[in-house]
């Protein structure tokens, strides 16, 4: 039988290792696109779907896996994500077409939704709250190391082996998690297992994402729009029946009693969907407009995530003693600037001053971040964990899938059904510029949002 202290060691280190893994299979792929693109022919909205295929398929199988592992355990559910993203990069690899390739995309956000739903409950259930910001800090921070990683690692793998070698890169750390999960951590953590899964709720709640993203895909087309209408009817249906449910898949409840709580989910959603395109349009920035090489264009990438990796853990720690509004609305407004600088690119900017405004972004929304996440973590109390977990994770998916939307929805009124590598550069470069202009405009929203939260210290429930 572990130690305790022995065995917050262990929980952490499968965290930040699974922390640290999914970021790296979006960051590597995102710099593999122009070269997935030219090998299946595909168009701007089609290689849009191959971020947004994972983040999809997290967004609507996360609240499901959550529920679950509150019954069978969340270990056990973490570990089976791991192997489901291990067999899913695998297949991905072989991919002979980009239908396949986004099944296999599809199948890796399976596998992630169940570490995202898992992965910082299990970290609250063994961290008293005293020690709770740090060890979160540090699974933040491996988020953006793998983020940080990702660029370059996966430039070096295409520029190396092709753009097949970015979707292989993780899999020795995802076999050295399940190995460690297996073998050196002996006990697990459940929630309320008498809650049963809410089976229509996941149906319905699931069927209006999957409807509303394809809608939006398929603008400016009438079908695009009856989508989106029924996947706006669908959310309203969602949300109608989970306040009448005694035990709803998403509990809503919180959102209506916890000021804290809702507040720091919506400035959470607000930013992830303000930030999370920025290494896509990168991608598409550095290769086709400026002509760097997949590994040149991978290290000017990493200055957002590395900055962000290094300020993580000292924002964490910084969020035990200060207020998190303080830190996180900081943040917010680094971010604000940052997006803004990053719309004024032209395609004679240098690329120096690329790098530069990548870090100050990345500087902004590493100080909201971890502060963010122990606010929403500390303000309910320990029955609730793994729901507040569920959510803050949804938060994220659902704010990195309306990132992904806002791109496709631009590239879909700007350039249309043409090939990436046929597209003409001015039209390129109009449409990154408009994509990041939404994207300030996005993140400004989660100024007020984050102010209006309250104290973390007098109203935490």
């Amino acid at each position: 039988m572990q130690s305790e202290s022995a065995t917050q060691r262990t929980v952490l280190l499968i965290v930040c290792l699974g922390a640290f893994i999914s970021p790296l299979m979006l960051s590597a792929v995102n710099v593999a696109i122009p070269g997935i693109a030219q090998d299946f022919g595909a168009t701007a909205t089609a290689i849009s779907w191959i971020p947004l295929a994972y983040l999809l398929s997290s967004a609507v199988f996360m609240l499901p896996a959550g529920r679950i592992a509150d019954g069978y355990g969340r270990k056990r559910i973490y570990q089976t994500g791991m192997i489901v993203i291990t067999v899913a990069s695998s297949l991905a690899a072989l991919s002979e077409s980009i239908g396949w390739l986004l099944f296999c995309r599809a199948l890796q956000g399976l596998g992630a939704a169940m570490l995202f739903a898992t992965g910082q409950a299990m970290l609250a259930s063994v961290f008293p709250p005293a020690k709770r910001g740090r060890a979160i800090g540090l699974s933040v921070s491996a988020v953006y190391l793998g983020l940080t990683a990702g660029p370059a690692l996966g430039g070096w793998a295409i520029a190396a082996y092709g753009w097949r070698a970015s979707l292989l890169i993780h899999l020795p750390l995802a076999l050295l998690v399940i190995g460690i999960t297996r073998l050196k951590l002996t006990g697990d953590w459940r929630g309320d297992e008498s809650r049963k899964l809410d089976l229509t709720g996941s149906l319905i709640y699931g069927g209006a994402l999957v409807i509303s993203m394809y809608g939006l895909s398929s603008l400016p087309g009438a079908t695009g729009i009856a989508c989106i209408i029924l996947g706006c009817v669908g959310f309203i249906v969602f949300f109608r029946y989970a306040r009448r449910r005694a035990d709803p898949i998403f509990d809503v409840s919180l959102f209506r009693t916890n000021r804290l709580f809702t507040f720091s989910c919506l400035a959470a959603l607000a930013i992830y969907a303000a930030t999370f395109s920025i290494s896509y349009l990168m991608s598409l920035y550095l290769q086709y407009i400026k002509g760097l090489a997949a590994d040149s264009a991978g290290i000017i990438m990493i200055g957002q995530p590395l900055i962000m990796t290094l300020l993580s853990p000292v924002a964490g720690r910084l969020s035990d003693k200060y207020e998190a509004w303080v830190l996180a609305s900081s943040g917010v407004g680094l971010v604000c600037v940052g997006l803004g600088l990053l719309a004024s690119l032209t395609a004679d900017s240098a690329v120096m001053t690329v790098f530069i405004y990548l870090m100050l972004t990345g500087m902004g929304f590493a100080l909201f971040s971890a502060p963010n996440m122990n606010a929403i973590m500390s303000s309910v109390n320990k029955r609730h964990l793994g729901l507040a977990a569920g959510s803050v994770s949804t938060m994220r998916v659902l704010g990195q899938m309306i990132s992904m939307a806002i791109v496709t929805v631009v590239f879909a009124l700007l350039v249309g059904p043409v090939e990436v590598v046929l597209l003409d550069h001015d039209l390129l470069m109009h449409s990154i510029r408009m994509s990041f202009v939404a994207a300030a405009c996005l993140a400004a929203t989660a100024i007020p949002l984050s102010l209006k939260r309250g104290n973390m210290r007098l109203d935490a429930g």
